[in-house]
Protein backbone atom coordinates (compact mmCIF):
# COMPACT_ATOMS: atom_id res chain seq x y z
CA UNK A 1 0.00 0.00 0.00
CA UNK A 2 1.17 3.53 -0.84
CA UNK A 3 3.04 5.33 1.96
CA UNK A 4 1.95 8.91 2.56
CA UNK A 5 4.87 11.39 2.74
CA UNK A 6 5.55 12.85 6.18
CA UNK A 7 4.93 16.44 5.12
CA UNK A 8 1.56 15.49 3.65
CA UNK A 9 0.63 13.70 6.87
CA UNK A 10 1.41 16.86 8.86
CA UNK A 11 -0.69 19.06 6.57
CA UNK A 12 -3.60 16.64 6.73
CA UNK A 13 -3.35 16.56 10.52
CA UNK A 14 -3.58 20.36 10.55
CA UNK A 15 -6.70 20.14 8.39
CA UNK A 16 -8.29 17.69 10.81
CA UNK A 17 -7.66 20.05 13.71
CA UNK A 18 -8.81 23.21 11.89
CA UNK A 19 -12.06 21.55 10.82
CA UNK A 20 -12.88 20.38 14.36
CA UNK A 21 -12.75 16.69 13.52
CA UNK A 22 -12.91 14.79 16.86
CA UNK A 23 -9.40 13.53 17.79
CA UNK A 24 -10.67 10.00 18.42
CA UNK A 25 -11.55 9.54 14.73
CA UNK A 26 -8.42 11.11 13.21
CA UNK A 27 -6.95 7.65 12.72
CA UNK A 28 -9.96 6.63 10.61
CA UNK A 29 -9.78 9.72 8.39
CA UNK A 30 -6.08 9.03 7.78
CA UNK A 31 -6.88 5.41 6.96
CA UNK A 32 -9.47 6.40 4.34
CA UNK A 33 -7.07 8.89 2.79
CA UNK A 34 -4.42 6.17 2.51
CA UNK A 35 -6.94 3.78 0.93
CA UNK A 36 -8.07 6.48 -1.51
CA UNK A 37 -4.57 7.40 -2.66
CA UNK A 38 -3.77 3.72 -3.05
CA UNK A 39 -6.93 3.37 -5.16
CA UNK A 40 -5.83 6.28 -7.40
CA UNK A 41 -2.45 4.64 -7.90
CA UNK A 42 -3.97 1.24 -8.72
CA UNK A 43 -6.60 2.48 -11.19
CA UNK A 44 -4.50 5.27 -12.73
CA UNK A 45 -6.52 8.24 -11.54
CA UNK A 46 -4.83 11.58 -10.97
CA UNK A 47 -4.49 12.35 -7.26
CA UNK A 48 -6.27 15.67 -7.95
CA UNK A 49 -9.26 14.24 -9.84
CA UNK A 50 -12.52 14.59 -7.81
CA UNK A 51 -14.25 12.47 -10.47
CA UNK A 52 -12.50 9.45 -8.98
CA UNK A 53 -14.34 9.81 -5.66
CA UNK A 54 -17.68 8.24 -6.79
CA UNK A 55 -15.78 5.29 -8.27
CA UNK A 56 -13.79 4.90 -5.04
CA UNK A 57 -17.00 4.89 -3.00
CA UNK A 58 -18.49 2.30 -5.35
CA UNK A 59 -15.46 0.11 -4.72
CA UNK A 60 -16.13 0.41 -1.00
CA UNK A 61 -19.70 -0.75 -1.64
CA UNK A 62 -18.38 -3.79 -3.48
CA UNK A 63 -16.24 -4.56 -0.45
CA UNK A 64 -19.39 -4.51 1.73
CA UNK A 65 -18.48 -1.34 3.61
CA UNK A 66 -21.40 0.14 5.55
CA UNK A 67 -23.13 3.42 4.72
CA UNK A 68 -21.54 5.15 7.71
CA UNK A 69 -18.09 3.96 6.65
CA UNK A 70 -18.62 5.25 3.09
CA UNK A 71 -19.82 8.59 4.46
CA UNK A 72 -16.74 8.90 6.65
CA UNK A 73 -14.49 7.92 3.71
CA UNK A 74 -16.10 10.55 1.49
CA UNK A 75 -15.66 13.24 4.16
CA UNK A 76 -12.01 12.27 4.62
CA UNK A 77 -11.27 12.56 0.91
CA UNK A 78 -13.21 15.82 0.53
CA UNK A 79 -11.18 17.24 3.40
CA UNK A 80 -8.04 16.26 1.47
CA UNK A 81 -9.37 18.08 -1.63
CA UNK A 82 -10.20 21.21 0.37
CA UNK A 83 -6.78 22.03 1.71
CA UNK A 84 -3.94 20.10 0.11
CA UNK A 85 -2.00 20.36 -3.09
CA UNK A 86 -2.37 16.95 -4.75
CA UNK A 87 0.99 17.37 -6.51
CA UNK A 88 2.78 16.78 -3.24
CA UNK A 89 2.51 13.01 -3.65
CA UNK A 90 4.24 13.14 -7.01
CA UNK A 91 6.96 15.66 -6.23
CA UNK A 92 7.85 15.50 -2.55
CA UNK A 93 10.62 13.05 -1.57
CA UNK A 94 10.04 10.88 1.47
CA UNK A 95 12.25 8.46 3.35
CA UNK A 96 9.23 6.17 3.75
CA UNK A 97 9.02 5.40 0.02
CA UNK A 98 11.56 2.67 -0.79
CA UNK A 99 10.66 2.12 -4.46
CA UNK A 100 11.39 4.55 -7.29
CA UNK A 101 8.49 6.78 -8.31
CA UNK A 102 6.34 5.47 -11.14
CA UNK A 103 4.13 7.31 -13.59
CA UNK A 104 0.68 5.95 -12.96
CA UNK A 105 -1.13 7.73 -15.76
CA UNK A 106 -1.36 5.99 -19.13
CA UNK A 107 -0.57 8.76 -21.55
CA UNK A 108 -1.54 6.76 -24.62
CA UNK A 109 -5.15 5.96 -23.65
CA UNK A 110 -6.13 8.66 -21.19
CA UNK A 111 -6.51 11.74 -23.46
CA UNK A 112 -9.28 10.25 -25.69
CA UNK A 113 -11.22 9.07 -22.64
CA UNK A 114 -10.71 12.33 -20.77
CA UNK A 115 -11.98 14.19 -23.83
CA UNK A 116 -14.97 11.85 -24.12
CA UNK A 117 -15.87 12.21 -20.43
CA UNK A 118 -15.63 15.99 -20.63
CA UNK A 119 -17.85 15.96 -23.73
CA UNK A 120 -20.33 13.80 -21.80
CA UNK A 121 -20.46 16.32 -18.97
CA UNK A 122 -20.91 19.18 -21.45
CA UNK A 123 -23.78 17.40 -23.21
CA UNK A 124 -25.49 16.79 -19.85
CA UNK A 125 -25.10 20.43 -18.82
CA UNK A 126 -26.40 21.56 -22.23
CA UNK A 127 -29.65 19.72 -21.48
CA UNK A 128 -29.80 21.07 -17.90
CA UNK A 129 -29.88 17.59 -16.38
CA UNK A 130 -29.43 17.34 -12.63
CA UNK A 131 -26.02 16.93 -10.93
CA UNK A 132 -27.10 13.42 -9.90
CA UNK A 133 -27.63 12.48 -13.55
CA UNK A 134 -24.20 13.94 -14.34
CA UNK A 135 -22.58 11.82 -11.63
CA UNK A 136 -24.38 8.59 -12.50
CA UNK A 137 -23.85 8.84 -16.29
CA UNK A 138 -20.17 9.70 -15.82
CA UNK A 139 -19.78 6.80 -13.39
CA UNK A 140 -21.23 4.25 -15.85
CA UNK A 141 -19.00 5.58 -18.62
CA UNK A 142 -15.98 5.10 -16.36
CA UNK A 143 -17.13 1.60 -15.46
CA UNK A 144 -17.34 0.76 -19.15
CA UNK A 145 -13.85 2.18 -19.59
CA UNK A 146 -12.56 -0.03 -16.79
CA UNK A 147 -14.42 -3.08 -18.20
CA UNK A 148 -12.82 -2.60 -21.64
CA UNK A 149 -9.38 -1.98 -20.10
CA UNK A 150 -9.08 1.51 -21.57
CA UNK A 151 -10.17 0.56 -25.08
CA UNK A 152 -10.32 3.84 -27.09
CA UNK A 153 -13.87 5.26 -27.09
CA UNK A 154 -14.06 5.40 -30.90
CA UNK A 155 -13.55 1.61 -31.06
CA UNK A 156 -16.45 0.81 -28.74
CA UNK A 157 -19.34 -1.12 -30.29
CA UNK A 158 -22.88 -2.00 -29.14
CA UNK A 159 -21.70 -5.61 -28.81
CA UNK A 160 -19.17 -4.53 -26.17
CA UNK A 161 -21.89 -2.70 -24.28
CA UNK A 162 -24.11 -5.80 -24.51
CA UNK A 163 -21.37 -7.89 -22.91
CA UNK A 164 -20.91 -5.23 -20.22
CA UNK A 165 -24.64 -5.09 -19.40
CA UNK A 166 -24.79 -8.88 -19.26
CA UNK A 167 -21.82 -8.98 -16.88
CA UNK A 168 -23.64 -6.56 -14.58
CA UNK A 169 -26.53 -9.00 -14.21
CA UNK A 170 -24.57 -12.28 -14.20
CA UNK A 171 -21.33 -11.41 -12.38
CA UNK A 172 -22.09 -8.25 -10.42
CA UNK A 173 -25.67 -9.26 -9.52
CA UNK A 174 -26.89 -5.67 -9.85
CA UNK A 175 -30.57 -4.80 -9.55
CA UNK A 176 -32.81 -4.31 -12.57
CA UNK A 177 -32.97 -0.56 -11.91
CA UNK A 178 -29.15 -0.28 -11.85
CA UNK A 179 -28.87 -2.20 -15.11
CA UNK A 180 -31.50 0.06 -16.71
CA UNK A 181 -29.64 3.12 -15.49
CA UNK A 182 -26.43 1.77 -17.03
CA UNK A 183 -28.21 1.15 -20.33
CA UNK A 184 -29.67 4.69 -20.43
CA UNK A 185 -26.31 6.24 -19.52
CA UNK A 186 -24.41 4.34 -22.22
CA UNK A 187 -27.14 4.95 -24.81
CA UNK A 188 -26.72 8.68 -24.11
CA UNK A 189 -22.92 8.27 -24.28
CA UNK A 190 -23.10 6.60 -27.71
CA UNK A 191 -25.57 9.02 -29.26
CA UNK A 192 -24.31 12.34 -27.96
CA UNK A 193 -20.60 11.76 -27.36
CA UNK A 194 -19.52 9.08 -29.84
CA UNK A 195 -22.15 10.18 -32.39
CA UNK A 196 -23.04 6.56 -33.14
CA UNK A 197 -26.41 4.87 -33.45
CA UNK A 198 -26.86 2.29 -30.75
CA UNK A 199 -29.04 -0.02 -32.82
CA UNK A 200 -30.81 -3.09 -31.47
CA UNK A 201 -29.17 -4.74 -28.52
CA UNK A 202 -30.89 -8.10 -28.18
CA UNK A 203 -29.56 -10.97 -26.12
CA UNK A 204 -28.66 -9.06 -22.95
CA UNK A 205 -29.27 -11.07 -19.80
CA UNK A 206 -31.72 -8.97 -17.84
CA UNK A 207 -31.41 -8.52 -14.10
CA UNK A 208 -34.48 -9.94 -12.40
CA UNK A 209 -36.86 -7.26 -11.22
CA UNK A 210 -38.01 -7.94 -7.68
CA UNK A 211 -41.45 -6.99 -6.48
CA UNK A 212 -41.16 -3.97 -4.22
CA UNK A 213 -43.52 -2.90 -1.46
CA UNK A 214 -42.40 0.32 0.25
CA UNK A 215 -42.03 0.58 4.01
CA UNK A 216 -44.82 2.69 5.47
CA UNK A 217 -44.95 4.08 9.01
CA UNK A 218 -48.04 4.56 11.13
CA UNK A 219 -48.83 8.04 12.43
CA UNK A 220 -47.82 7.01 15.95
CA UNK A 221 -44.45 5.73 14.68
CA UNK A 222 -43.84 9.03 12.89
CA UNK A 223 -44.67 10.93 16.07
CA UNK A 224 -42.18 8.80 18.03
CA UNK A 225 -39.44 9.61 15.53
CA UNK A 226 -40.16 13.34 15.64
CA UNK A 227 -40.09 13.35 19.45
CA UNK A 228 -36.40 12.37 19.33
CA UNK A 229 -35.40 14.91 16.67
CA UNK A 230 -33.96 18.32 17.46
CA UNK A 231 -34.29 21.50 15.42
CA UNK A 232 -34.11 21.73 12.39
CA UNK A 233 -34.30 17.98 11.70
CA UNK A 234 -37.78 17.67 13.20
CA UNK A 235 -38.99 20.34 10.76
CA UNK A 236 -37.38 18.46 7.86
CA UNK A 237 -39.28 15.28 8.76
CA UNK A 238 -42.54 17.22 9.10
CA UNK A 239 -42.07 18.56 5.56
CA UNK A 240 -41.10 15.15 4.17
CA UNK A 241 -44.24 13.59 5.62
CA UNK A 242 -46.57 16.59 5.53
CA UNK A 243 -45.86 17.50 1.90
CA UNK A 244 -44.59 14.21 0.45
CA UNK A 245 -41.23 15.70 -0.50
CA UNK A 246 -38.08 13.91 -1.54
CA UNK A 247 -35.13 14.74 0.73
CA UNK A 248 -33.35 16.67 -2.04
CA UNK A 249 -36.52 18.68 -2.73
CA UNK A 250 -36.85 19.60 0.93
CA UNK A 251 -33.23 20.68 1.36
CA UNK A 252 -33.32 22.70 -1.88
CA UNK A 253 -36.21 24.85 -0.66
CA UNK A 254 -35.59 28.58 -0.65
CA UNK A 255 -37.44 31.40 1.09
CA UNK A 256 -39.33 32.27 -2.11
CA UNK A 257 -40.89 28.78 -2.33
CA UNK A 258 -43.29 29.53 0.55
CA UNK A 259 -46.61 31.28 -0.02
CA UNK A 260 -48.32 31.54 3.36
CA UNK A 261 -51.17 33.70 2.05
CA UNK A 262 -52.27 30.99 -0.38
CA UNK A 263 -51.13 28.15 1.86
CA UNK A 264 -49.03 26.44 -0.82
CA UNK A 265 -45.43 25.31 -1.22
CA UNK A 266 -43.84 25.41 -4.68
CA UNK A 267 -41.16 22.89 -5.64
CA UNK A 268 -38.97 24.03 -8.54
CA UNK A 269 -36.10 21.56 -8.28
CA UNK A 270 -38.10 18.33 -8.45
CA UNK A 271 -37.00 15.10 -10.10
CA UNK A 272 -36.58 15.65 -13.83
CA UNK A 273 -36.68 19.43 -13.22
CA UNK A 274 -40.47 19.19 -12.92
CA UNK A 275 -42.21 21.78 -10.77
CA UNK A 276 -45.35 21.32 -8.69
CA UNK A 277 -47.26 22.84 -5.80
CA UNK A 278 -48.44 21.13 -2.61
CA UNK A 279 -50.55 22.39 0.31
CA UNK A 280 -48.61 23.76 3.28
CA UNK A 281 -49.48 21.92 6.51
CA UNK A 282 -51.37 24.44 8.62
CA UNK A 283 -50.33 22.69 11.83
CA UNK A 284 -46.68 23.68 11.35
CA UNK A 285 -47.17 27.16 9.86
CA UNK A 286 -45.78 28.77 13.03
CA UNK A 287 -42.64 26.58 12.95
CA UNK A 288 -42.11 27.34 9.25
CA UNK A 289 -42.36 31.09 9.80
CA UNK A 290 -40.00 30.82 12.78
CA UNK A 291 -37.43 29.04 10.60
CA UNK A 292 -37.70 31.79 7.98
CA UNK A 293 -37.06 34.39 10.70
CA UNK A 294 -33.90 32.49 11.66
CA UNK A 295 -32.83 32.49 8.01
CA UNK A 296 -33.43 36.25 7.77
CA UNK A 297 -31.29 36.87 10.88
CA UNK A 298 -28.49 34.65 9.57
CA UNK A 299 -28.62 36.35 6.16
CA UNK A 300 -28.14 39.77 7.72
CA UNK A 301 -25.10 38.54 9.62
CA UNK A 302 -23.71 36.99 6.44
CA UNK A 303 -24.00 40.25 4.52
CA UNK A 304 -22.20 42.10 7.30
CA UNK A 305 -19.36 39.56 7.38
CA UNK A 306 -18.40 39.71 3.71
CA UNK A 307 -20.45 36.73 2.57
CA UNK A 308 -20.68 36.55 -1.23
CA UNK A 309 -23.98 34.81 -2.00
CA UNK A 310 -25.96 31.59 -1.85
CA UNK A 311 -25.33 28.94 -4.47
CA UNK A 312 -27.71 29.50 -7.39
CA UNK A 313 -29.32 26.87 -9.64
CA UNK A 314 -28.19 26.37 -13.25
CA UNK A 315 -27.80 29.39 -15.49
CA UNK A 316 -29.27 31.75 -12.89
CA UNK A 317 -25.74 31.94 -11.48
CA UNK A 318 -24.68 34.02 -14.48
CA UNK A 319 -28.05 35.45 -15.53
CA UNK A 320 -28.83 37.11 -12.19
CA UNK A 321 -25.44 37.78 -10.65
CA UNK A 322 -26.74 39.64 -7.58
CA UNK A 323 -29.75 37.40 -6.90
CA UNK A 324 -27.69 35.16 -4.62
CA UNK A 325 -27.38 38.02 -2.12
CA UNK A 326 -31.14 38.71 -2.06
CA UNK A 327 -33.31 37.32 0.73
CA UNK A 328 -35.84 35.42 -1.48
CA UNK A 329 -33.03 33.23 -2.85
CA UNK A 330 -31.60 32.21 0.52
CA UNK A 331 -31.92 28.60 1.60
CA UNK A 332 -34.85 27.80 3.89
CA UNK A 333 -32.58 25.34 5.73
CA UNK A 334 -29.09 26.90 5.52
CA UNK A 335 -25.90 25.10 6.52
CA UNK A 336 -24.28 26.18 9.76
CA UNK A 337 -20.93 27.04 8.17
CA UNK A 338 -19.98 28.96 5.05
CA UNK A 339 -18.32 27.10 2.17
CA UNK A 340 -15.16 28.49 0.60
CA UNK A 341 -15.17 28.36 -3.21
CA UNK A 342 -11.49 28.33 -4.34
CA UNK A 343 -12.11 29.16 -8.02
CA UNK A 344 -14.16 32.22 -7.00
CA UNK A 345 -12.05 33.02 -3.92
CA UNK A 346 -15.18 33.72 -1.91
CA UNK A 347 -17.42 32.31 0.81
CA UNK A 348 -20.93 31.09 0.03
CA UNK A 349 -23.61 29.35 2.01
CA UNK A 350 -24.99 25.96 1.07
CA UNK A 351 -28.10 24.27 2.43
CA UNK A 352 -28.24 21.70 5.22
CA UNK A 353 -26.42 18.57 4.04
CA UNK A 354 -28.45 15.43 3.43
CA UNK A 355 -26.03 13.20 5.35
CA UNK A 356 -26.71 15.18 8.54
CA UNK A 357 -30.45 14.62 8.10
CA UNK A 358 -30.01 10.92 7.37
CA UNK A 359 -27.83 10.46 10.44
CA UNK A 360 -30.32 12.30 12.67
CA UNK A 361 -33.20 10.16 11.39
CA UNK A 362 -31.23 6.96 11.92
CA UNK A 363 -30.41 7.88 15.51
CA UNK A 364 -34.01 8.87 16.22
CA UNK A 365 -35.34 5.58 14.82
CA UNK A 366 -32.91 3.68 17.05
CA UNK A 367 -34.09 5.62 20.13
CA UNK A 368 -37.71 4.93 19.22
CA UNK A 369 -36.87 1.19 18.97
CA UNK A 370 -38.86 0.76 15.76
CA UNK A 371 -38.79 -2.61 14.03
CA UNK A 372 -39.04 -1.15 10.51
CA UNK A 373 -36.18 -0.08 8.29
CA UNK A 374 -36.62 3.69 8.00
CA UNK A 375 -34.96 6.22 5.70
CA UNK A 376 -35.78 9.80 4.74
CA UNK A 377 -37.78 8.49 1.75
CA UNK A 378 -39.99 6.39 4.05
CA UNK A 379 -41.89 9.55 5.07
CA UNK A 380 -42.77 10.24 1.42
CA UNK A 381 -44.08 6.68 1.09
CA UNK A 382 -46.10 7.17 4.28
CA UNK A 383 -47.55 10.44 2.91
CA UNK A 384 -48.89 8.67 -0.19
CA UNK A 385 -50.15 5.61 1.66
CA UNK A 386 -51.97 7.61 4.34
CA UNK A 387 -53.73 9.82 1.76
CA UNK A 388 -54.75 6.73 -0.19
CA UNK A 389 -56.05 5.17 3.00
CA UNK A 390 -58.06 8.35 3.64
CA UNK A 391 -59.84 7.80 0.29
CA UNK A 392 -58.07 10.57 -1.65
CA UNK A 393 -58.20 10.17 -5.42
CA UNK A 394 -55.11 8.34 -6.68
CA UNK A 395 -54.52 10.91 -9.46
CA UNK A 396 -54.55 13.72 -6.92
CA UNK A 397 -51.90 11.91 -4.91
CA UNK A 398 -49.94 11.34 -8.11
CA UNK A 399 -49.86 15.09 -8.79
CA UNK A 400 -48.84 15.88 -5.20
CA UNK A 401 -45.93 13.43 -5.46
CA UNK A 402 -44.88 14.70 -8.90
CA UNK A 403 -45.12 11.29 -10.64
CA UNK A 404 -45.64 11.45 -14.40
CA UNK A 405 -47.34 8.05 -14.66
CA UNK A 406 -50.25 6.90 -12.49
CA UNK A 407 -48.98 3.32 -12.76
CA UNK A 408 -46.16 4.31 -10.40
CA UNK A 409 -48.84 4.76 -7.75
CA UNK A 410 -50.01 1.17 -7.90
CA UNK A 411 -47.30 0.07 -5.48
CA UNK A 412 -49.06 1.96 -2.69
CA UNK A 413 -52.22 -0.11 -3.04
CA UNK A 414 -50.26 -2.95 -1.40
CA UNK A 415 -49.50 -0.87 1.70
CA UNK A 416 -53.08 -0.50 2.90
CA UNK A 417 -55.71 -3.00 3.97
CA UNK A 418 -58.18 -4.28 1.40
CA UNK A 419 -61.55 -2.49 1.51
CA UNK A 420 -63.60 -5.51 0.45
CA UNK A 421 -66.68 -6.49 2.48
CA UNK A 422 -64.92 -9.42 4.05
CA UNK A 423 -61.43 -8.35 5.02
CA UNK A 424 -58.61 -10.81 4.41
CA UNK A 425 -57.21 -12.36 7.60
CA UNK A 426 -54.26 -14.48 8.54
CA UNK A 427 -55.14 -18.14 9.16
CA UNK A 428 -53.81 -17.66 12.71
CA UNK A 429 -56.52 -15.07 13.34
CA UNK A 430 -59.44 -17.15 12.07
Amino acid sequence: MLKIPVNLQKKYQDLLVRNDIPPQIHVFYKKWLRYYLDFCQKYRYAYSDPESLPVFLHKLSEKKQSGDQKTQARQAVQLYYSGLSPKILLTEPSDQVTEPRKTYKTVKNEPPWEKALQTLRNEIKLRHYSPKTDRSYSLWAKKLRHYTKDKPPEKLTPAIVKDFLTSLAVEKKVSASSQNQAFNALLFFFRHVLKKEFGKIDGVVRAKRKSYIPVVLSRSEIDKIMENLSDPFNLVVQLLYGCGLRLSECLNLRVNNFNFDSGILTIHEGKGKKGRTVPLPLSIATELKSQIEKTITLHRKDLESGYARAFMPGILEEKYRNAGRELPWQWFLPAKKLTFVPEKNEYRRFHLHETHVQKAIKQSVQKAALLKRVSAHTFRHSFASHLLQANYDIRTIQELLGHSDVRTMMVYTHTIKSRTIKETKSPLDI
